[in-house]
């Protein structure tokens, strides 16, 4: 709960630094920080970003990507396609002194590889011209894939497998990734860029989620990022908003992880999912300086002055179709996390030692730090479901002191067959193991129609016992199920709500209510029931509160309301503001490193991650919030819990570990590894 001095607060809140693992130090002398040093910890991560063309990481997975660059740790960008488009390489309007070049694919393809090797090099070392080393390697689907290396940062890594492109956003088009998965064709032919080492090969399915789980296996990544598998509608029409390839893309890396999972000695990974197209109708995420920074990356990429041929290719040093537009459609403004928003997967257990729940190889990670145990931690103790796990958990403590993780599985499969749906693990006993996962289906609005379009669900318990889950639908509205005295589940119930987005949050009151809050790209609507034990609203309320960055809601119980933590579009400042429904709630500004991403709440201190990637922290016990980062990279969203006098904070970092901290140590977070 906030303290009156941080309730009365209003500005911007201080700003220090953190070192962490290998990460560099940072100053800010504009905001008059300070260096908070620690003794370095020891990573293994190694990232891979798997996806469709080249630039859908520079403009949906940036600035996660620059920072993965720049922390000097291993980094691999794995492109399936060669982004050839219609072959021309020019702005999108000519005129009769400038006419649109001939196509060519071959060429426009260099061109593109041309401009993400400069992209990637003026981010690891300043200079876009930077050298690489382009080699030729075989993949396990038989084929082989032009591997290029920078020079002076050899951990850099970009792999480009070359197949044809869609060409298409929208329309069905059989020689496809789309179509490669769906069984429309028997393979997928290549489209080489002119001047590659690689050697032609058509891919089956098989071939190709072979090859890529080759490549994890030739990286081994602790941490893999990948567009939005399941898309969600957008826009009067409602129509499906994102480039085909983009999706399948990520579901050909759904089936590779799988593989990769399997493999004896791999190292743990998390998995992350990216907004594509659909962010271009939502709030902006990123404050201006984060904004330009990304921009001046595509700027790159985008090969603005034709006339310097720096790169000293024939084909040209960028793509230029991206010039005219180099903060893409509202792409540059943000960066959206379609999974991994919840700061509810640590719980305290009833004999006061602390639970926290993970995604590690598309399966349950448990970790148990014991009461009475100082420094140490059990686990992870990994436990499958029915389908893949989806990154992204949540938690509850029932009435009875167990704990009870919800989140979604994805069962792959062509067509209709691809489905998600929510499912549930509950401690056999308080303290002890977790049983099955029982599975809880999805509303019938979030099936194949919306590609499976579905929130992670978030569960609450009402002062009457009675256990519940909400999710965000694929028609962006909000559905209820609950348990029945017999461990049963009801049928999803239609609760209303027009135009959600992102995770919807639960929380009980003082009082033993429900209470509900949900974004929209305009606002956040509520829904609370009238008493415990009572049946929840098909309606739900404006909150008052104003326009988020929304997909980074959280929140706490406050006496008979909730504390709604959420991010400043624009901004990336931390914003607060009490739901009770005693008049217009007041909002209060908490400053602080901006950032993106959900906060973690309910203790003495808040967690969320910084401008910079790295997670953040700050004391609100006392005066002006004082924000402290660390270089600590992490995935999803940190959390943090009261337990006794003191609290915890947790972060899973992009090494598939967990760490940890006292919130009585959030003023200058001593970040430790969760061991035994």
């Amino acid at each position: 709960m906030l303290s009156s001095a941080a309730v009365a607060l209003v500005g911007a809140a201080g700003y220090a630094v953190a070192s962490w693992p290998d990460g560099p130090e940072e100053t800010d002398a504009a905001r008059g920080t300070d260096s908070v040093e620690e003794a370095p910890l020891t990573s293994q991560e190694s990232v891979m970003q798997v996806v469709a063309h080249p630039d859908d990481d520079l403009f949906f997975m940036n600035p996660d990507t620059g920072h993965s660059i720049r922390s000097g740790r291993p980094m691999t960008s794995v492109y399936m396609t060669s982004g050839e488009a219609d072959g021309v390489n020019a702005p999108g309007r000519t005129s009769p002194l400038h006419p649109m070049p001939p196509a060519d694919h071959a060429r426009y393809a260099e061109a593109r590889q041309n401009g993400i090797r400069a992209a990637y090099a003026q981010m690891a070392t300043g200079d876009k011209t930077s050298p690489w080393t382009r080699t030729s390697i075989p993949t396990i689907g038989g084929g082989t894939a032009e591997l290029d290396t920078l020079q002076a940062h050899p951990q850099i890594n970009l792999v480009w497998i070359q197949l044809r492109e869609a060409r298409e956003m929208y329309k069905d088009v059989p020689h496809s990734l789309r179509g490669l998965w769906n069984g429309q064709i028997p393979s997928l032919e290549p489209m080489l860029a002119s001047e590659t080492p690689a050697k032609p090969i058509s891919y089956t399915k098989d071939q190709l989620v072979d090859a890529l789980a080759g490549l994890m296996r030739r990286f081994r990544p602790t941490h893999v990022r990948t567009m939005d598998p399941t898309p969600g509608r957008e826009g009067f029409k409602q129509q499906i908003i994102d480039h085909q390839d983009h999706v399948f893309s990520a579901r050909f890396a759904q089936a590779a992880l799988q593989k990769y999972a399997a493999t004896p000695g791999h190292p743990n990974f998390t998995v992350q999912t990216y907004l594509g197209y659909n962010t271009s109708y939502l709030p902006h995420t990123l404050d201006r300086e984060g904004t330009e920074a990304k921009a001046e990356t595509v700027k790159t990429y985008a090969w603005m002055d034709p006339k310097d041929n720096y790169c000293g290719s024939q084909a040209g040093c960028g793509d230029r179709k991206v010039s005219n537009r180099p903060y893409g459609n509202n792409w540059a403004q943000s960066v959206r996390y379609s999974r991994a928003n919840s700061t509810s997967w640590l719980q305290p257990g009833e004999d006061g030692g602390l639970w926290a729940f993970g995604v590690l190889d598309q399966k349950l990670a448990v970790w148990h730090k014991a009461p009475g145990t100082k420094d140490t931690w059990a686990g992870p103790t990994l436990l499958a479901a029915d389908g893949l796990l989806d990154a992204g958990l949540t938690s509850v403590r029932l009435r009875d002191g167990r704990i009870a993780v919800f989140g979604t599985v994805t069962h792959l499969g062509p067509g209709a067959d691809y489905r998600r749906e929510v499912v549930t693990t509950v401690q056999l006993l308080p303290g002890g193991d977790f049983g099955g996962f029982h599975r809880l289906g999805s509303p019938p609005q979030s099936g194949a129609s919306v590609l499976s379009d579905l929130s992670a669900p978030t569960p609450a318990v009402d002062g009457s016992g009675r256990l519940m889950a909400f999710v965000r639908g694929g028609d962006l509205r909000l559905y209820q199920t609950e348990q029945d005295a017999t461990g049963g589940w009801s049928a999803w119930r239609d609760l209303g709500g027009t135009g959600l987005h992102g995770d919807p949050v639960a929380t009980t009151d003082g009082a033993g209510r429900i209470r509900v809050v949900a974004a929209t790209p305009k606002s956040v609507l509520t829904w609370a029931q009238s008493k415990p034990g009572a049946p929840f609203p098909t309606r739900p309320e404006q909150s008052g509160l104003p326009m988020t960055t929304v997909g980074g809601l959280s929140a706490c119980a406050v006496g008979d309301g909730v504390r709604v933590f959420f991010r400043k579009p624009d901004s990336g400042a931390v914003q607060t503001a009490v739901l009770d429904g005693s008049g217009r709630p007041v909002v209060i500004d908490l400053g602080g490193v901006g950032g993106y991403g959900a906060v973690g709440p309910c203790g003495p201190a808040l967690v969320g991650r910084g401008p910079d990637g790295t997670v953040g922290t700050t004391l609100m016990n006392s005066g002006t919030p004082r924000w402290t980062t660390a270089g600590l990279l992490i995935s999803g969203a940190p959390a943090g819990v009261r337990t006794g006098p003191d609290g915890f904070l947790t972060a899973l970092g992009l090494d598939a570990k967990l760490y940890w901290t006292r919130t009585s140590e959030a003023g200058a977070p001593k970040w430790r590894l969760a061991l035994g």
